[in-house]
């Protein structure tokens, strides 16, 4: 049984997704849908490539992969079904994509399915849901697109290291209000070589000294930094959700493109205190 997956901004409280997975199935009934996320923050093309890159490995290979932000054409946006890492990704050229994968793919289609003109606000049901189709029934790319070499670049804020700095920044919070930043354990160990070192959060009031392994190595309530699953370092309340003290993001004051600064110690002053 073939896999579609759905990630959209589209929300589930009006009908757009159903629309999209009733388009689905009436052209494949045996399709199995897979809701990835529906509650992407409106356009927002970074949030929607963290999510799915998080999880598009974990399906099978083969598996198809609709996106739904932002997906309308206009100039140089077009409709794109690419091969990348044993999967298929639809959605619009509007940057995700390159977010998405570390390389560009090898195989890169423009869609030449149209929507009738009546109807071509809702690409994602209208071209995106029967190019998935066509895939999962076991056609060819290149019946419904022509390839191409290249697709639109974006490119995101980078963590930057010195001597004895990182500086990143906020890219993702989660629904525990854990905060994810863009530093990731190979630039902190190149930088650390085993020093004391202190990550000061937005309010210089709050600094964490200590990477755990997981959230339950402090008490419940207490902050805490790891290198989760995403691949990047985060910050979180161990059990600090809503009606218990509330998230890291709210108790720190942070939020998405904030700055978080790691600071280490002097190779010839391990034994002098932070000022």
């Amino acid at each position: 049984m073939k896999i579609i997956t759905l990630t959209t901004d589209m929300g589930t409280k009006d009908y757009y997704v159903a629309a999209v997975k009733g388009a689905i199935m009436s052209q494949l009934p045996e399709v199995q849908i897979v809701d990835i996320s529906h509650h992407i923050s409106p356009f927002d093309i970074a949030q929607a490539s963290f999510v799915l890159k998080n999880c598009y490995h974990d399906f099978p290979k083969g598996s198809i992969h609709i996106i739904g932000i932002n997906p309308f054409e206009k100039g140089d946006i077009q409709h794109l079904l690419i091969e990348y890492d044993g999967h298929y990704f639809i959605g619009a050229d509007n940057g995700v994509f390159s977010l998405l994968f570390n390389k560009i793919p090898d195989n890169i289609f423009k869609l030449n399915i149209y929507e009738e003109t009546a109807i071509q606000s809702f690409p994602t049901k209208n071209v995106f849901a029967k190019a998935a189709c066509h895939i999962a029934r076991g056609g060819t790319p290149e019946v419904i697109g022509t390839k191409i070499d290249s697709i639109k670049n974006r490119q995101l804020f980078r963590a930057t290291a010195e001597k004895n700095v990182i500086k990143g920044t906020v890219i993702y919070i989660d629904s525990y209000g854990n905060v994810i930043t863009n530093i990731a354990p190979k630039l902190f160990k190149e930088v650390q070589q085993g020093r004391d070192f202190r990550i000061y959060l937005a309010r210089a009031a709050y600094t964490i000294s200590r990477i755990n392994k997981n959230y339950n190595e402090v008490p419940e309530g207490e902050k805490v930094a790891l290198f989760s699953s995403s691949g990047y370092l985060e910050i979180a309340i161990n059990k600090g959700v809503e009606g218990s003290g509330g998230g890291a993001n709210k108790l720190f004051g942070l939020k998405i493109s904030d700055t978080i600064t790691i600071e280490f110690k002097e190779k010839k002053n391990l034994i002098d205190s932070f000022m």
